[in-house]
């Protein structure tokens, strides 16, 4: 059983890993916004820590991950500004490196993005500031001597999913239930030979045990 904390604990695949996190036996904290929030994850087993990635800092972070033995950060802008997105999707694991490093933790988790993500059609304003800030994130993540784990989603898909995946080094493009992400990221966390590794993902046809079981080295 490990101690975990997600930072972005409600958001749309925070919200889907920490039942599977619970279920297999760990601890688990999160980080809310909303104070209504607070209860609905006290209610299942959750230990809330009200907290704002706009405002919050190192120091803060490293307060509340204090005593976990494993990070996994997933909060994302969900394209609500440039200004957010840098603070939340850029600033927000570079926090997390210094607030990591304070309180001693050494396994983060990281849900990054695919580098070919939204290629071919329409950008949206803002993507490829969105894209730049994720990049940066990863390169601080894999320079920063922490036991990292980054994985990479297609698209992100609102759905549960159905535990069928494609994972790998490279893949070609596509989308993936959010599920599914989460899915992987708790399958991740109970095989911690797996490190050092920046693992793109689409939804596919191998079990998600099956294909994250391919990826030990």
């Amino acid at each position: 059983m490990a101690k975990i904390f997600i930072i972005g604990a409600t958001g749309g695949v925070g919200h889907r890993l920490w039942p599977m996190l619970v279920e297999a036996g760990h601890e688990v904290a999160g980080l809310h916004r909303k104070p209504e929030q607070a209860e609905e994850l006290k209610s299942a087993g959750i230990r809330p820590v009200e907290g704002d990635l706009m405002q919050i800092t190192a120091k803060e972070m490293q307060a509340a991950i204090e005593g976990s033995d494993i990070v996994v950060f997933s909060a994302g802008a969900a394209g609500s500004g440039v200004e957010r997105t840098s603070e939340i999707d850029g600033q927000g694991p570079v926090k997390l490196i210094e607030a990591c490093k304070a309180a001693g933790i050494s396994r983060a988790y990281l849900v990054s993005a695919f580098p070919e993500a939204g290629r071919g059609g329409e950008l949206k304003e803002g993507f490829e500031h969105y894209m730049k800030v994720k990049k940066e994130a990863d390169a601080a993540l894999v320079a920063s001597g922490l036991d990292w784990v980054i994985l990479r989603p297609g698209t992100l898909l609102h759905e549960d999913g159905d535990g069928q995946v494609s994972a790998g080094l490279a893949l070609t493009y596509g989308s993936v239930a959010r599920g599914n992400v989460a899915a992987v990221l708790a399958e991740l966390i109970d095989t911690p030979e797996i490190c050092h590794e920046l693992i793109e993902l689409t939804d596919g046809d191998t079990p998600v045990a099956e294909a994250v079981k391919a990826l030990i080295r």
